[in-house]
């Protein structure tokens, strides 16, 4: 008898569901509000995800007043606009390629790796590459605190930069809107690649 594969998995299935299988991308949100404690204690879950050497180099700029996201609707593409205006909570997630200056204390046992990494381009291309993969730890932790993410690349990246963070050290990658999902927040839902089309054994 076959296994199912859900009852492989540590998660039992209930978490399974919430952080994957029955999570989807709102269309629209709720106005209940997101909280700080919601959105510390999602954080506290997901800053465990792994970068290289214990980097982080991910930001994240919390716009909740009108006028706040009044800065950043113009910057938005015109089919996200309107679901970013109405979500109780926007992020902009952005890679800090400065984040070495950081590993003395991140990384403490190996002191020089500061100073591997000198070369701004090689920084940054770095720092993108282990904020990009935070971004997908924060998305299933925003998931497992029971509220919906509705990632969007849409944007002038330059000049949300420009807006939000001038000092010219911060790259951003991603908005990311937040909250409890409407009631018609669902498209239906698109298929999926199995793994017999992804995985492959040598």
């Amino acid at each position: 008898m076959s296994v199912a594969a859900a009852d492989l998995l540590a998660l039992d299935r209930a978490a399974q569901d919430l952080l994957f299988r029955a999570a989807r991308t709102p269309n629209t949100f709720t106005a209940d509000p997101v909280s700080d404690a919601e959105v510390a204690a999602i954080h506290d879950l997901v800053r465990y995800g792994p970068t290289a050497l214990n980097g982080q180099p991910l930001r994240v700029l919390l716009l909740r007043s009108p006028e706040a996201r009044a800065r950043l609707l113009p910057y938005v593409s015109t089919g996200n606009r309107t679901k970013t205006q109405r979500a109780p909570l926007t992020a902009v997630l952005a890679a800090d390629v400065d984040f070495h200056e950081r590993l003395p204390e991140l990384f403490p046992h190996r002191p020089q790796a500061k100073d591997w990494l000198t070369d701004r381009r090689q920084r940054a291309a770095q720092a993108r590459f282990n904020a990009a993969l935070q971004i997908g730890y924060l998305i299933v932790g925003v998931r497992a605190a029971g509220l919906a993410a509705g990632p969007m690349a849409g944007f002038d990246a330059a000049a949300v930069e420009r807006e939000f963070f001038p000092d010219g050290r911060h790259e951003v990658l991603l908005l990311l809107n937040i909250g409890r999902p409407g009631p018609d927040a669902w498209c239906e839902r698109l298929p999926r690649l199995p793994a017999s089309e992804v995985v492959r054994t040598l």
